[in-house]
């Protein structure tokens, strides 16, 4: 198995986890469904934050990796002076 479909599916299940559990321990005492769910998605995002920054950045560069797979280098130089254009304020 890839070090980037590793990456993918320790991310993707580990933030599942890092939801589902507060989730049910909310709901399980009683909180209102919709209330649990606001309050565990917060939970998990900081936690994911906190945790998960290694496989995160590795999903990301495959991301990255994945969308420019096919860029020749004259698309390279033709997005260089298209965003050198739009940085000039000048007319």
């Amino acid at each position: 198995m890839s070090k980037t479909r590793t990456a993918w599916i320790t991310y993707t299940v580990v933030r599942l986890m890092f939801f589902a559990v507060p989730f049910a321990l909310l709901y399980l005492l009683g909180i209102w469904p919709w209330l649990a769910a606001i309050f565990a998605a917060l939970i998990g995002v900081s936690l994911s934050v906190i945790f998960l920054s290694r496989p995160r950045e590795t999903a990301s560069e495959s991301i990255y990796d994945w969308r420019n797979r096919d860029r020749t280098a004259d698309d390279i130089v033709e997005d260089e002076a298209v965003d050198a254009a739009e940085e000039d304020p000048r007319p």
